[in-house]
């Protein structure tokens, strides 16, 4: 009989999690292949990465990458970013208790009789917006969490899916903070 370790895990060895990262850089060319760069050179995945300037004065861009890995792993990634030159801040948004996370997608549909009426259903539920409509599609928006789009998604691929664009994770902080 084998007994079990009094120990807690380290974080070396904890289970893989996702984690939403956002980094503030500098807005200048080849910032953004320098970042995903260090990803690729790692072998760590980017499961969702968007990028936009935040203050042309400042010439400032964030770029939130969503990624998984170990509490570990995650560290070791965050201070690798934090040594790139162009990286001016590194946030765990994960880590944040007043950050809101929010994703958007367009999901089109096509579809007759029932299953358009039973869409219709789903996207109210959803607060889902029909931003088009044919007499055998529909083109809907849904904005909210990863998980709430990933539902939304999943519930429409019986109904006729056909396509979806996804933005990627937005993220800010509640409050007077600012990253």
């Amino acid at each position: 009989m084998h007994s079990q370790s009094v120990y807690p895990v380290s974080p070396d060895q904890g289970a893989a999690r996702e984690s939403i990262i956002a980094v503030i850089v500098d807005n200048e060319p080849g910032v953004l292949s320098r970042v995903v760069g260090l990803f690729s050179a790692r072998g760590y995945n980017i499961e969702s990465l968007t990028v936009a300037e935040i203050d042309a004065q400042k010439h400032a861009s964030r770029i939130t990458i969503v990624t998984n890995g170990t509490v570990a792993k995650i560290d070791q990634i965050k201070a690798q970013l934090g040594r790139l030159v162009p990286v001016r801040r590194v946030i765990d948004v994960t880590a944040e208790t007043d950050a809101l996370e929010r994703e958007l997608a367009l999901v089109k549909v096509l579809n007759e009789g029932e299953q358009r009426v039973e869409a219709l259903r789903v996207s109210d539920i959803f607060r889902a917006r029909v931003l088009d409509t044919t007499q055998h599609s529909f083109v809907f928006e849904v904005t909210g969490a990863r998980d709430k789009i990933t539902a939304f998604i999943d519930l429409m691929k019986p109904l006729g899916l056909k396509e979806v664009s996804r933005t990627g994770v937005l993220s800010i902080r509640r409050g007077a903070e600012s990253d």
